[in-house]
This record gives structure tokens, sequence and C-alpha cells, in this order.
């Protein structure tokens, strides 16, 4: 059973960049995609970034990609997403997740792949 606890998120302007942080616990971190989603109020949750186990190969959301970095040290079982050049859009509960089944560039970007999730941070970004 991993356990997952996010951390970083904050009230920012339109521009600013911001990190957010997700420690894990209870498993072998090494083994496990790990993946940032969002869910603005009366959205669904979608899919942000993810990056494999070893941190060589990472995916994006089209909305994100250029600006937001996502990034993990297996020996401090954190991964992390960098958020630059923030903009209002970008308010949402962030959540972590953590799966270490079999995973494809398609199916990594799934909300109901992975199996284990953190209680979310609040990212707000005013215009």
């Amino acid at each position: 059973q991993v356990q997952l606890v996010e951390s970083g998120g904050g009230l920012v302007q339109a521009g600013d960049s911001l990190r957010l942080s997700c420690a894990a616990s209870g498993g072998t971190f090494s083994g496990y995609t790990m993946a940032w989603f969002r869910q603005a109020p009366g959205e669904d949750r979608g899919f942000v970034a993810a990056i494999n186990s070893s941190g060589g190969r990472t995916y994006y959301a089209d909305s994100v990609k250029g600006r937001f970095a996502i990034s993990r040290d297996n020996a401090k079982n954190t991964v992390y997403l960098e958020m630059n050049s923030l903009k209002p859009e970008d308010t949402a509960v962030y959540y972590c997740a953590a799966d270490n089944t079999y995973y494809t560039p398609l199916s990594v970007r799934s909300l109901s792949r992975y199996a284990y999730w953190g209680q979310g941070t609040q990212v707000t970004v005013s215009s």
C-alpha cells in the first residue's frame, strides 16, 4: 500500500512559478509510474503530467507542455511538478498518483489506471 502526500500549493499571481512535491511511502517508489492530475471546480479530474519509474520518460498534457516539468528523486521517494508561467486557468486541486503496472504512452494519461492517490493540494492563480 502506497501513501502519497502532496505539498507546495498556494495562491500566486499569473506569470508566477510554483513547485509541487509528492512524498511517497509504503512501497517501492522506484518501481512506480508517477503522475499529476488536476481538478478545477465543476470539472472532471484531468491529466497533467507523468513520469516513468526511472525518470527517463515524461508525458504532458498539451495545455501545460513547455510550462510545467515533472521530475522525480527516487532516493527521496518524491516526485515534483515545477509549474512556470502560471495562468488563471491552471487553478485547481492538484493530485499525485502512482501505479506500478504496465503502461503505454496513451494509458499513462488515464485516470483509471492509477491505484494510489494523494489528498490533493490547492493551486490558485489570480489574474
